[in-house]
């Protein structure tokens, strides 16, 4: 009798929700960590077994059954991996047969709008990229120590049901701002799912993969091919310099590069379900037609709603 898989996500995620019910459809057993009872009572609601958490670590026995596990929280300001933490000391113990990182192409840095690819030198980085340098140092020494098969997958702008840019101009909250010569890659969150499906299914220890559609392209586009979609208009073209952005928002900008995502083609064969941001958007608005598309949880500053989030 074949061993059933349970998958363990390590902050239940837009993206490990998006995953989740491929999974149940294939009979994996799914757990997850839940710090607050409301959050457990959700995911019970789900199907999932919840493993609760308090920030100590986790010991190896809890996760004895696990074949496989997605991380999904990103470093706090103070550079503290929260996930690492948790699993660095079970893990020294309990060899699951697939460890799948979240990561961010912010740890690519800024390249001037150039193209790059998973093996270009990074550019200059800011804060957050370092936090996630350094995060993805850690999980591969703890993988290579081990002998565990982490991949990293490193996530553009996910977007996706809930979370758009056209539930932001739904919401009056879509800005468009203009800075010449910008541009950001963006990934569907169901192409995302896939990615990971077909990790699971080709594992390669250490291996790190671009996560993003086929065309990069400014932010003020993407909000101008939104309003287009609803027959509204877009909001007015503000530039950068006028924009009062958060530090947070501002720190996207820092960063300009054009991803090629070859690997996730040639390695995973992966053939994207949504190439480009108007296919995406196209679908989404076509199914927001048909249904109540419920706004985001917490909306976003960052521009319009497309550009790296907390996965």
């Amino acid at each position: 009798m074949t061993e059933q898989k349970k998958i363990l996500c390590v902050g239940f995620s837009y993206c490990a929700a998006a995953l989740v019910p491929y999974l149940q459809k294939l009979d994996w057993h799914i757990m997850a960590t839940a710090r607050d009872g409301a959050r457990a009572e959700a995911l019970h609601e789900l199907g999932i077994e919840v493993l609760p958490v308090d920030g100590t670590e986790l010991l190896p026995e809890q996760i004895a059954s696990v074949t496989h596990i997605l991380v999904s929280p990103p470093p706090d300001g103070d550079g503290m991996d929260p996930a690492y933490q948790l699993l660095s000391l079970a893990l020294a113990h309990h060899t699951p047969s697939w460890i799948g990182y979240l990561s961010t192409t912010g740890v690519y840095g800024d390249h001037e709008g150039a193209w790059i690819d998973e093996d270009t030198p990074t550019g200059t980085l800011g804060a957050r990229g370092l936090r996630r340098v350094k995060a993805e140092q850690n999980w591969r020494c703890l993988g290579e120590a081990n002998g565990h098969c982490v991949n990293f997958f490193r996530l553009a702008g996910i977007y996706g049901p809930s979370r758009n840019g056209l539930v932001a101009l739904q919401q009056g909250r879509s800005r468009r701002i203009s800075k010449p010569g910008q541009v950001f890659s963006r990934i569907h969150v169901e192409d995302i799912a896939q990615i990971l499906l077909a990790s699971i299914e080709r594992p390669n220890p250490g291996r790190a993969y671009s996560v993003c559609d086929d065309e990069p392209a400014a932010p003020e586009e993407v909000v101008r091919f939104a309003a287009e979609l609803m027959g509204v208009d877009p909001p007015p073209l503000v530039p950068f310099e006028q924009a009062e952005l958060s530090p947070m928002a501002k720190s996207f900008y820092a960063d300009n590069k054009r991803i090629r995502n070859d690997r996730i083609k040639t390695e995973l064969g992966v053939q994207l379900k949504f190439p480009n941001y108007r296919d995406g958007l196209t679908s989404l608005w076509q199914a927001m037609q048909t249904s109540s598309d419920s706004p985001s949880d917490s909306p976003s500053d960052s521009p319009s709603a497309f550009l790296p989030t907390r996965s």
